[in-house]
């Protein structure tokens, strides 16, 4: 069986790195159970700006270079950058849905999951299962 991968978004990457989010022990566990799955954890250039910018935000420098420190040293998380044709495959997606409240940064992460056909998501955003992905949190 093959392994499956999980998209970390912001949320759970600052909750996992910040011992004071109202979510840590919940984002914690669950990195901890990938782990012990063997199940790799990716996520995208633009997710790992947004959350350095909700640290910086919310006077947390400290949570911004833990989750620095988290990327240079772990081997079981993968960042995908966005680069010119996903950029432009999320320009698309986000005009298709226009109905809908995605912020640009989640349709990056929407057309990542789907080219890699990843289908489970660590984040408390419901826009996830709004897009039809299954929510770890």
């Amino acid at each position: 069986m093959a392994v499956t991968e999980v998209f970390a978004d912001t949320s759970a990457l600052y909750a996992f790195v910040n011992r004071r989010d109202a979510h840590h022990r919940r984002a914690a566990a669950l990195v901890k159970e990938l782990a012990r799955a063997g199940r790799p954890i990716i996520t995208s250039d633009y997710i790992v700006a947004e959350t350095i910018n909700l640290a910086v935000a919310r006077h947390a420098p400290n949570v911004a270079e833990r989750l620095l420190d988290l990327i240079e040293q772990s081997k079981g998380i993968r960042i995908e950058w966005i680069g010119t044709e996903r950029f432009q495959a999320s320009k698309n997606f986000f005009r298709k849905h226009d109905d809908h409240t995605y912020s640009f940064t989640d349709c990056t992460s929407f057309v990542i999951m789907s080219e890699l056909r990843v289908q489970a998501a660590l984040t408390t955003d419901h826009h996830f299962a709004e897009a039809g992905f299954r929510v770890l949190f």
